[in-house]
């Protein structure tokens, strides 16, 4: 199994999509990226944490690859927006891929390249962070899987 990274606004729409693609075992909300350990929604939400709220994505990369989950997270946010995703607002919902590897770091740089430069956004930047992994911090059950709990639509819309 690989283990990709990605925040994009509410985790909740994006746990959803990458739960749609054969080849993932398991998705997991969290907070990432942030300065201190932060093991709560209230302490992310406040937005004094530094963290971002990410899904981990534990998939299976015979069956799909990075570069499949790459394209599913460009295509479900809007990365031109600094630190917001429609409504949520706040460094908690920013634009992030988180690299496991240096592979997945080559990647991530490279389709954030292409995107750039398919006019897809206009003149817009794409203000996508690259990092690397840091400790990644399981949000409280209640947010694992909570669309489909909760019998709801995804909270993103696909560009």
């Amino acid at each position: 199994m690989a283990v990709a990274t990605f925040g994009a606004g509410c985790f909740w729409g994006v746990e959803f999509f990458f739960n749609q693609l054969a080849g993932v075992k398991q998705t997991t909300c969290g907070y990432m990226g942030g300065d201190n350990a932060a093991n709560s929604y209230t302490q992310v939400k406040s937005g004094k944490t530094g963290h971002a709220e990410v899904v981990q994505v534990e998939y299976d990369d015979a069956l799909v690859s990075f570069q499949d989950l790459l394209q599913v997270f460009w295509q479900n946010h809007n990365p031109t927006t600094l630190n917001r995703q429609g409504a949520d607002i706040g460094s908690q919902y920013r634009s992030a891929i988180f690299f496991h590897d240096n592979l997945q770091k080559t990647l991530a740089e490279q389709s954030k390249q292409a995107l750039a430069l398919s006019g897809k956004w206009g003149k817009k930047q794409i203000v996508t962070e690259i990092a690397p992994v840091l400790e990644f911090n399981r949000a409280e059950e209640y947010h694992q899987h909570y669309l489909e709990k909760n019998n709801l639509p995804s909270c993103h819309i696909s560009f």
